[in-house]
């Protein structure tokens, strides 16, 4: 029997609703409760149990006058500088890959970008932990043996540093001045297999004419970068831009596993996700950590309000 044309579209919409609804009960539920959750109880004395104190503005006040809070945000700010020239690798790869004329050849390099991507990040971070071991680790091995720790030593000589010594290892997460450094050197080469992937899916929407036509010009292979390829990827830059901005400001497992929950030495490492971490599962002070989230909800929302403002990408 068919139905008319109104009521199997009448029929369609209540099938769409009835997928749509639990979706959104479960969103509200396991998304928008903890975050509400959260600003509720930022405005408590509050341990985590079932006893909490109402007191108003106090935690972000005393938010606004913690010195730890304020330096982790300088912190982060330079980490989110890093982490800008960390994408010029992933950039470089994707359109190296691009180029590539053998399908075969450019499917294998993609597989080999993804195959890491299996691996689980906790491992490959305590990969990393060990590299940077200053007696076994396969950082100073290889400063040790290409003669780097001896210009290191030098140029320490010069400055008056005192951070790199002639018969001490280097303790790239023991010591202070070099916490940052070594935050910068992870992940090397820098190459990310989302990013990768975000910019060649930009890259082949490329058409084939306006290489050819650039060839026809006599334009040569970084001319074709400088003008054609990179500005035709900058909506997904600026994608990766934003994924950026809010990812370091919101991440704190790397520096909590490589550097401890005190973020090392001097506390250099400190990142506020890492002190709201610190202040609500050592300190036991969730309400003031909970504080320390608005706090930095509003930072992220600002920065992303900020980026979809002047960051343009002209068409």
């Amino acid at each position: 029997m068919a139905f008319p044309i109104s009521r199997q579209k009448a029929l369609r919409e209540w099938k769409l609703y009835f997928f749509v609804i639990p979706s959104l009960v479960m969103v509200l539920t396991f998304s928008y409760f903890p975050a509400i959750s959260a600003i509720y109880h930022s405005f408590f004395d509050w341990a985590g149990g079932e006893t909490k104190q109402l007191i108003g503005l106090d935690n972000f006040k005393r938010a606004f006058g913690d010195d730890v809070l304020w330096n982790s945000f300088i912190t982060v700010s330079v980490l989110i500088v890093f982490n800008l020239f960390k994408m010029i690798p992933s950039i470089i790869m994707a359109v190296l890959i691009h180029r590539i004329k053998s399908e075969r050849w450019g499917y294998f390099y993609r597989a080999m970008l993804v195959v890491p991507m299996i691996v689980p990040s906790l491992v490959t971070l305590f990969i990393w932990k060990f590299f940077f071991d200053p007696n076994l680790g396969v950082l100073n091995n290889v400063l040790d043996f290409t003669g780097l720790k001896s210009l290191l030593v030098n140029i320490d000589q010069f400055f008056g540093w005192g951070v790199f010594l002639p018969d001490v290892p280097i303790g790239w997460l023991s010591q202070p001045e070099l916490i940052l450094p070594a935050l910068f050197i992870w992940g090397f080469p820098w190459i990310g297999a989302v990013g990768v992937l975000i910019y060649l899916a930009g890259l082949q929407a490329i058409g084939q004419e306006v290489y050819e036509a650039a060839e026809l010009d006599g334009v040569g292979p970084f001319k074709k970068f400088l003008y054609i390829e990179l500005p035709l990827i900058l909506t997904q830059v600026r994608l990766s831009l934003v994924l950026l901005i809010i990812s370091t400001l919101q991440g704190y497992g790397l520096q909590l596993l490589l550097l401890g929950d005190s973020g090392g030495p001097g506390g250099r490492g400190m990142v506020p996700g890492l002190w709201m971490y610190n202040r609500a599962f050592i300190a036991g002070e969730f309400g003031y950590a909970c504080s320390i989230g608005m706090i930095l909800f509003v930072f992220i929302l600002a920065l992303t309000f900020i980026n979809n403002k002047y960051v343009r990408v002209e068409k």
